[in-house]
């Protein structure tokens, strides 16, 4: 049976488990509008793996289109500085 490969980007970010204050990493696909977590970047990266596999199946199941995977040599991650006047509370998350 033929297989197809597809590609969709995926952001992890630090974050901490409401109600535990526990330590964990965010993974996010925005091309699929799904996120899970895990303890480690491997284990949430595993999550959302699963997650997009089910999802993908679902949709199959269903009779609907697969979103149009990401070229994931495009693109640009970056950050931003800015200057605030005051000393505005910052949340600690």
């Amino acid at each position: 049976m033929e297989k197809l490969v597809l590609n969709y980007r995926v952001i992890i970010e630090p974050d901490v488990r409401v109600g535990t204050n526990e330590k964990c990493f965010t993974a996010y696909c925005p091309t699929l509008g799904i996120a899970d977590d895990g303890s480690s970047i491997d284990e949430a990266l595993e999550s959302i793996k699963e997650g997009i596999e089910c999802f993908i199946e679902a949709l199959i199941k269903e009779g609907k289109e697969v979103p149009k995977p990401d070229n994931l040599s495009e693109g640009v991650v970056s950050g931003v500085t800015i200057e605030l006047s005051g000393k505005p509370q910052i949340s600690p998350l």
